[in-house]
């Protein structure tokens, strides 16, 4: 069964996460959160200045409220707080907190609050979470660790 992740931020973080994510076997991107139009995050997905183009943009489109890609539909929220997204209805299992505004437990915790049941930070985080590197520290990461950072680029 496959986890069911919804990206908070579809900047260059949430988009290239995007881009590792949707090709990857184990994985289902349910939902995108994000304040730009689907056109231009579209776009965005097809085109990265340092990447460069994504391996599926000829079959990336949008529609008022979507993008679909390879003929997967995926909802664009617009939502400004977190607390009103619909990840329970939308039975998310983790969220990539990729904003860089939800950086502490506590504003982190409006994403579980809204039913996910889980949270990746894409930066650094307070010193109340857990910093997950792969391959250097996973083996700290249990169950019952809601709310981590994943580090940043910087890390």
């Amino acid at each position: 069964m496959a986890v069911r992740v919804a990206i908070n931020g579809f900047g260059r973080i949430g988009r290239l996460a995007f881009r590792q994510m949707y090709t990857a076997e184990g994985f289902e991107i349910v939902a995108i959160n994000d304040l730009t139009s689907p056109a231009m995050l579209a776009h965005l997905l097809k085109y990265d200045s340092t990447q460069g183009k994504f391996e599926l943009a000829d079959k990336v489109e949008s529609t008022d409220n979507s993008i679909i890609v390879d003929g997967h539909e995926i909802t664009i929220y617009a939502e400004k707080n977190a607390a009103d997204l619909p990840w329970g209805k939308l039975d998310v299992d983790v969220v990539l907190e990729c904003t860089g505004f939800y950086t502490s437990k506590a504003k982190a915790q409006a994403h579980i609050d809204a039913g996910a049941k889980y949270v990746v930070i894409s930066a650094p985080a307070g010193n109340d979470l857990k910093t997950i590197v792969y391959n250097v520290n996973h083996s700290i990461l249990t169950k019952d660790d809601h709310i981590i950072s994943a580090a940043s680029c910087t890390t």
